[in-house]
């Protein structure tokens, strides 16, 4: 049986705090759905509410740290102290319609030793709100769900493979090259899916039950956790160029080492 560190036990409290707030919230969206206004304004202020209570809990918790928020932006911490990557509800477009699928993702990343800039992702939880289920990564101890170790999936092949991705939408996304891409690899594999949540499809492809994600024009706070579970998992993360980073939002593509290979073949190909 795995044991929480410290670290990770607070960042899973200051998670499970924040995600009851949301699923009380998440009942009244439920109920606003036939109002007048829509449930749009409720949302974003439920938005903030958590990101609120996940602040003042791991400040609390963590004097000093920096953080990067979706809502209040960078806020620095102490010099040569790590900070707080955080989305307080991913899965906004799932919460707002009444589906219950949407993420806590809080991660730590560590300032470089040359002090220029930031690095490595240390710590990652995503905490499933609806199932309430807590996926944490610790560099070089793994990926866990609660207590059970993850493993990326085994499959070599890309007919066996499901494959997670995001579909751009109004105002965001490239619309072209997604579908350059969708076009690459839709025949090659044994299904894509859209879950609306790139937090969950991360740790869905350090869980196995995905066998790879694709997706590009996201936030660091969107895939920060997410990178570090599937890498603690046995798994590959790159741009679409094949390039390894602490964080990749812009551009991310993840899977095992096999099917990241095919994968990436046939992605850089599509962009040619």
């Amino acid at each position: 049986m795995s044991m929480f560190s410290g670290l990770i036990r607070v960042m899973e409290r200051a998670a499970r705090k924040a995600g009851g707030r949301l699923r009380r919230d998440f009942g009244e969206v439920e109920h606003l759905q036939v109002s007048r206004k829509g449930p749009a304004d409720f949302v974003s202020k439920a938005d903030m509410r958590a990101e609120r209570t996940l602040y003042d809990e791991l400040l609390t918790a963590r004097p000093g740290w920096g953080f990067v928020l979706e809502e209040a932006g960078v806020i620095e911490g102490d010099e040569g102290k790590p900070r707080w990557i955080i989305d307080p509800l991913d899965g906004t477009s799932n919460f707002l319609h009444g589906i219950p699928h949407f993420a806590i993702s809080i991660a730590v990343q560590e300032p470089r030793l040359d002090g220029k800039g930031w690095g490595e992702v240390t710590a990652a939880v995503v905490y499933d709100v609806i199932q309430d289920a807590t996926y944490w990564a610790e560099k070089t101890r793994g990926a866990w769900l609660q207590d059970a170790r993850l493993r990326v999936s085994a499959r070599r092949g890309l007919t066996d493979a499901l494959i997670a991705t995001g579909i751009p939408f109004s105002g965001h996304g490239d619309f072209a090259e997604w579908s350059r891409i969708f076009g690459a690899i839709g025949p090659e594999v044994a299904g894509i899916r859209r879950f609306g949540a790139a937090s969950l499809d991360l740790a869905y492809v350090a869980q196995g039950r995905f066998d790879g994600f694709w997706e590009s024009g996201l936030n660091d706070w969107d895939t920060a956790a997410g990178c570090l579970l599937v890498r603690e998992a046995g798994g590959f993360v790159s741009d679409f160029r094949g390039r390894s980073e602490p964080i990749h939002s812009k551009q991310v593509l993840a899977a095992n080492d096999a099917l990241h290979s095919k994968l990436h073949k046939l992605l850089a190909g599509s962009l040619r």
